[in-house]
C-alpha cells in the first residue's frame, strides 16, 4: 500500500507542495507580524545630510580658513618593495 500511496505523491509533487508553502507562508508572515516590532527609527535622507552640510559650507565664508591635509608619511612611500627602499647605514 505504501509504494502505491508513494507513486502517486512523487507524481503529483508539484500539485501537492504549492498549497503546502502557500499555507507555510501565510502561517509565517501572520506570526512574524504578531511577534516582531515595526518601529524603524527616523533618519534623515542622504539629500538632507548634504543640503545641511552644503549649507554649512557656504557659511564659512572665508575660503583661506581650511585646514590643509598632512600626511604623516609621503604616499608613494607606504608601500615600497624593500628593494626600492632607501639604505639605511
Amino acid at each position: 500500500m505504501w509504494p502505491i500511496i508513494l507513486a502517486i505523491l512523487r507524481r503529483n509533487a508539484v500539485y501537492i507542495t504549492l498549497p503546502i508553502a502557500g499555507v507555510v507562508g501565510f502561517i509565517g508572515y501572520n506570526l512574524e507580524s504578531m511577534l516582531s516590532d515595526k518601529y524603524t527609527p527616523y533618519s534623515p535622507s542622504i539629500q538632507e545630510l548634504r543640503a545641511k552640510r552644503l549649507s554649512e559650507e557656504s557659511l564659512s565664508s572665508n575660503a583661506a580658513d581650511v585646514e590643509k591635509l598632512r600626511l604623516s608619511s609621503p604616499v608613494l612611500e607606504r608601500n615600497l618593495s624593500p628593494s626600492l627602499q632607501p639604505k639605511s647605514s
